[in-house]
């Protein structure tokens, strides 16, 4: 049977004078007790509960239980699905055919994540086609934020038998733009409440890494994470090296950067270990980058479900073309013609190590 939940696309979750038509979660599953929920603000994972090693239900995505308090939120990218463009742009402007553009400033002098109202901001169509599906679809307008033309998004999410969080986005433009989506969700496998993520074992499979400058926008040339605490190639605690005092541990508090991913095509990329729980988890994708995020920007401002978002108590492995990447052209392209489909996938495994 198919579930469709319409939504107005358009609409700013934010600024918005009226109540959508339907409000609700929408839960995908699979048969081993695995459960990922969604709503279509923000076409945003909420909450994804699995067995530990013991076999105790455990929520690993961090978030709020209702729209309304996302909306509140001093953090806005809990669990969203995020664009037009993920990550960091340089001043929001770019070139593009030899026209300027400017996006919303809202991170410093930089556009991040797509502008102010980006899609994380967004009502999104949401469609249950089974019970490991859920797919979003977005219509955002030529000139939304500043980015040129009409663009066309759906997300797949499935949740398989084999424990697999799948994750799909395709995109078509009526003018020449830029795209880069990925989704944000908080991760601390050890559960939902259960303090720092300093001692999960993480492994990044990058030979390379991008320096940043102090507002976090790429320098253009990536270094060699060897000898260096961005090396998590033998997999490492997050909080092994971490308060070093490494120039771009201190610019960005703590791990806020592009990885340059080896190797190409679908491939594991990275993974992460829950220590208490036993959760491990593996990252798949195509896209060429990932921003490893320890959470050194959460304050404790915003009062989760399992308690106040407090610093580093979560991190997230945001798959991507690298920031900046419309200013640089060394980096791969991020340019969409019209009449080609942008297309980019990623898998979360998850599995348990007793």
């Amino acid at each position: 049977m198919k579930f469709i939940i319409t939504l107005i696309a358009s609409c700013i979750m934010i600024s918005c004078s009226q109540e959508p038509v339907v409000k609700k979660k929408i839960t995908i599953r699979n048969k081993n007790n695995y459960s990922a929920e969604f709503i279509p603000e923000g076409a945003r994972l909420i909450s994804f509960t699995m067995p530990d090693k013991n076999g105790k239900p455990t929520g690993i995505v961090i978030g709020f239980d209702s729209a309304a308090q996302y909306a509140a939120s001093t953090e806005p990218y809990f669990g969203a699905t995020i664009g037009r463009y993920g990550n960091r742009i340089k001043g929001g402007k770019f070139s593009l055919n030899g026209q300027e553009h400017q996006i919303t400033i809202n991170n410093g002098p930089n556009a991040l994540h797509g502008g102010k109202n980006g899609f994380q901001s967004k009502l999104w169509t949401a469609e249950q086609p089974d019970e490991h599906t859920v797919v979003f679809s977005l219509v955002s307008p030529d000139g939304d934020e500043g980015f040129p033309g009409k663009l066309d998004v759906k997300v797949t999410y499935t949740l398989t038998d084999n424990n697999e969080l799948k994750m799909d986005y395709e995109a078509t433009t009526d003018k020449a733009t830029v795209v880069n989506l990925t989704n944000h969700a908080f991760w601390n496998l050890n559960g939902e409440g259960s303090g720092t993520v300093d001692s999960h074992l993480v492994h990044i499979d990058a030979d390379t890494y991008l320096p940043v400058d102090s507002t976090l926008i790429p320098l253009g040339k990536a270094e060699a994470v060897a000898g260096t605490p961005f090396d998590f190639k033998t997999p490492t605690t997050i909080g092994q090296r971490i308060n070093e005092p490494h120039v771009q541990l201190l610019i960005g508090k703590g791990y806020d950067h592009n990885f340059v991913l080896n190797g190409t095509g679908m491939r594991e990329v990275a993974s992460a270990l829950g220590d208490r729980s036993g959760i491990f988890m593996q990252v798949y994708t195509i896209e060429p980058g990932m921003q490893f995020y320890s959470g050194n920007f959460m304050q404790g401002k915003n009062q989760l479900r399992s308690g106040p978002d407090d610093f580093r108590t979560a991190f997230c492995f945001e798959t991507q073309h690298y920031p900046d990447s419309p200013n640089q052209p060394g980096f791969p392209g991020t340019v969409l013609e019209p009449g080609k489909t942008y297309r980019t996938s990623s898998v979360y495994a998850f599995s348990v190590k007793k």
